[in-house]
């Protein structure tokens, strides 16, 4: 039987999917956000609720389980969250490896994410997953929960627990809910957002993640972490693709500093007055504008047999799945 957690978001849904295609056991949980009717009725899967603070429960929850893939966290960069952020990711994931070492599962695998890495010692460099991270006031606050949880599976590995660490760069690809994760960020080039900034980072197909995610689970490679990115791309780039796909108006006006930072201080004001939905926030804005390269090989030398789709035949997947769910 294998256990995924937060099954029900963004990447859970894929995973699962993929996992009852293969025809495995699943038992798949979720907190807040309830399967839909088509996750509902995957074969070989079944659904329970779990908060995964709670002790007892995920002792209950983990009764029977060989694997776990663990997908579980809040993804937020909303400052006022922090304390929650850092409570429940790194709890979560400290109460899943204690019962993953009492209850002798086979292997584990953690959804970790590129801002858990530590940064680059020059611009332009590309991160490794053998960069050091060390204490700055530059992460956010979602990084900083995240490399902490990625401590506490360390941790397990020590006391001998069977585990992987993967670091997703930002995932791209189609979902049942598009205000969810990175499935949002098409809705909003749709929309015919005009700015756009002169960041660059590292992108990858949901499926790959999935892909990866299964092949790490079912090989002999454990004590390890990796990245998993397609490839390092600007923001203009991935925007302007989404919205030829679409027969949109791509983003033409470049959001500089200054005008990034009225932007995000415009959302914080407009959430103190009226409670609006935080959609830019300082740390968001400032990430937007960052140059950051990610080096994908260690994963490609450990599994040589894997490919990555190219980000455009991502996008065009995306965007056809969007356009349809909006007839």
């Amino acid at each position: 039987m294998i256990l995924v957690t937060g099954a029900s978001g963004f990447l859970g849904q894929h995973l699962v999917r993929y996992l009852s295609e293969q025809g495995h056991a699943v038992r798949a949980l979720y907190f807040r956000c309830q399967p839909d009717e088509e996750l509902s009725s995957l074969k070989n899967v079944s659904w329970q609720q779990c908060d995964l603070l709670d002790v007892f429960a995920v002792e209950e929850v983990m009764e029977g389980i060989t694997q776990v893939y663990h997908c579980a966290g809040i993804v937020s960069f909303e400052r006022q969250r922090k304390e929650e952020l850092l409570h429940f990711n790194v709890e979560s994931t400290a109460n899943i490896v204690n019962e993953a070492l009492l209850q002798n599962v086979d292997k584990l695998l953690y959804v970790s994410s590129v801002a858990a890495l530590g940064r680059a010692a020059k611009p332009g460099e590309p991160i490794s997953e053998d960069v050091q991270w060390e204490e700055s006031g530059h992460y956010s606050s979602y990084g900083l929960s995240k490399y902490m949880a990625e401590i506490e599976v360390w941790r397990g590995m020590a006391e001998g627990l069977n585990a992987v660490i993967i670091n997703p760069a930002t995932i791209l690809g189609e979902g049942s809910n598009w205000d969810q994760g990175s499935a949002r960020l098409i809705k909003v080039v749709y929309s015919e957002f005009p700015f756009y900034t002169e960041g660059i980072t590292g992108w990858v197909d949901v499926q790959d993640v999935v892909k990866a995610s299964y092949m790490l689970m079912q090989s002999e490679i454990r004590d390890e972490r990796f990245i998993i990115s397609a490839g390092n791309h600007a923001y203009k780039e991935i925007f302007t693709t989404m919205a030829r796909e679409m027969g949109r108006k791509a983003p033409h006006i470049r959001a500089g500093r200054l005008l990034s930072g009225l932007v995000w201080r415009w959302n914080e004001f407009r959430n103190t007055l009226w409670g609006s939905k935080i959609t830019v926030t300082k740390e968001t804005a400032r990430a937007a504008g960052r140059k950051v390269f990610y080096n994908n090989r260690k994963l490609m030398e450990f599994l040589p047999g894997f490919e990555y789709q190219p980000v455009k035949t991502t996008i065009a997947r995306m965007a056809a799945a969007y356009l349809n769910s909006r007839k």
